[in-house]
């Protein structure tokens, strides 16, 4: 409703971007960007930019190639993409980075793609921490639930180990479904599995997760149960 209201004032120039589109489009914002929340507008030109914006409202001009839009409810919003590097750039630690290419390719809901999110990064030239962004894009992985899945992934990467595959399902040999996991490495057997708050208060959830985890040991897997502490 704040956007809306402000969206009657603006120029046709300007649209919203930075972490007020990520809650646009219904991203995950940063944990380092979760307490902003002024406005922000972005203008393709630096002479479209207001002179003066009213309080809680911050105005930037874009410096990639061009602007890349959509609407949201009728309201007009950078594209993931383009939303992906204007936030990307300003993160300071690799994996926070990561974190959010991640969120806007959710197994659930899925906005973008990591070739899409490369081909974003290399259009932008001349800002600082576009490097970073670059670097980090390949790490990413299409499919998660979650950031803290994520962050589990990226320890384990970091601590040497091969990348494991996302949200795999596993079957029986004649074919049954036993349960997705969050990651695991087929060829050694190993599933690894975050559990977060909902294992605490679906008890539905946690009993299904319980049953199928022993049904995977059954069939020979090794089952490792991550969660907060250990990250």
């Amino acid at each position: 409703e704040r956007c809306r209201a402000l969206a009657t004032v603006l120029d046709d120039g300007m649209v919203f971007g930075h972490v007020t589109a990520l809650r646009l489009l219904g991203v995950e914002v940063p944990w380092t960007l979760a307490s902003d929340h002024r406005l922000h507008v972005v203008t393709r030109r630096p002479q479209d930019r207001p002179r003066r914006t009213a309080e809680g409202v911050v105005a930037h001009w874009s410096r990639q190639s061009e602007l890349r839009t959509v609407e949201i409810d009728g309201i007009r919003a950078t594209s993931p993409e383009q939303t992906f590097v204007q936030v990307g750039v300003g993160l300071r630690i690799p994996d926070d980075v990561v974190v959010l290419g991640d969120a806007m390719m959710r197994r659930r809901r899925t906005l973008t793609t990591t070739s899409t999110l490369k081909d974003a990064a290399e259009r932008t030239h001349k800002v600082k921490g576009i490097v970073q962004v670059r670097e980090q894009v390949e790490r990413m992985r299409p499919g998660t639930d979650s950031s803290t899945e994520t962050r589990t992934r990226l320890a384990l990467t970091d601590a040497g180990l091969p990348c494991p595959a996302v949200n795999a399902v596993v079957r029986t040999s004649d074919g049954r479904y036993v349960k997705r996991v969050d990651m695991l490495y087929r060829d050694l057997r190993v599933a690894i599995e975050y559990d977060g708050d909902q294992h605490r208060t679906d008890r539905v959830q946690w009993q299904d997760d319980v049953r199928r985890r022993r049904w995977l040991e059954e069939l020979g897997w090794d089952v490792v149960v991550v969660v907060l502490e250990d990250l």
